[in-house]
């Protein structure tokens, strides 16, 4: 049974794509593998999937550029796998798009979680109000995008307007990273802060001016 739809893999440890894709169809997705970025690029225009895996350490074009060029056209999640858990190409990896990343070696079961948790915190409409004001920002929660007076419109990625909801939603509360991760991401913190700390900066760059405020050995509050 394949109801979960599709997850797009683009990695070139044929061992690897073997060892996720029984696990994907047991939770009722169906994998598609590419093992290099430009056949990945191809499925992904082909197959249209809700989420996709995508390894750094590709030949030909890297994981990098084949999630520059994912985030030009698509809002899908992107969860990265690396060999590399060095903090600049944790930071490059978000800073171009990717909604998560995992280190290699990683748990199967973890990484199927978090896609899960991904996929759902993605595909749930806000409840309640449908805007939500901060400052002179106004956050449709319809159109997923933030507008201000005499300022062209900003449409975060598919992350970034769920962390600033929620943030929004919450405003005046201090906000700790392990509760961030655990209403965004929609998994338990385990002791990364990078995910979080990332895509508060990608924000505060797309959006100057938002009151978003560190509170320091805490977390972040955002002041309406």
């Amino acid at each position: 049974m394949t109801n979960g739809g599709v997850v797009l893999l683009i990695e070139d440890e044929d061992e690897i794509a073997e060892l996720l894709r029984m696990a994907f169809e047991r939770e009722g997705f169906r994998l598609v593998h590419a093992a290099d970025g430009e056949s990945g690029l191809e499925r992904m225009r082909d197959r249209d999937p809700r989420a996709v895996l995508l390894d750094v350490g590709l030949p030909g074009i890297d994981g990098f550029e084949v999630c520059r060029r994912i985030r030009a056209a698509s809002d899908v999640p992107v969860i990265m796998l690396t060999a590399r858990d060095t903090e600049i190409d944790t930071i490059v990896g978000l800073e171009i798009g990717a909604d998560d990343y995992v280190t290699k070696p990683f748990s199967v079961r973890e990484l199927v979680a978090r896609v899960k948790a991904v996929l759902r915190r993605s595909e749930e409409a806000p409840v309640g109000r449908t805007a939500l004001e901060v400052g002179d920002f106004v956050i449709d929660g319809g159109r997923r995008e933030v507008t201000r007076a005499g300022a062209p419109v900003v449409r975060p990625t598919a992350r970034e307007f769920d962390l600033l909801w929620y943030l929004a939603d919450n405003a005046g509360l201090v906000l700790s990273r392990a509760q961030i991760l655990e209403a965004v991401w929609g998994y338990d913190y385990f002791g990364e802060t990078r995910t979080v700390d990332v895509h508060i900066r990608q924000l505060r760059r797309k959006l100057d001016g938002i009151p978003i405020e560190t509170v320091w050995g805490v977390g972040y509050r955002i002041d309406s």
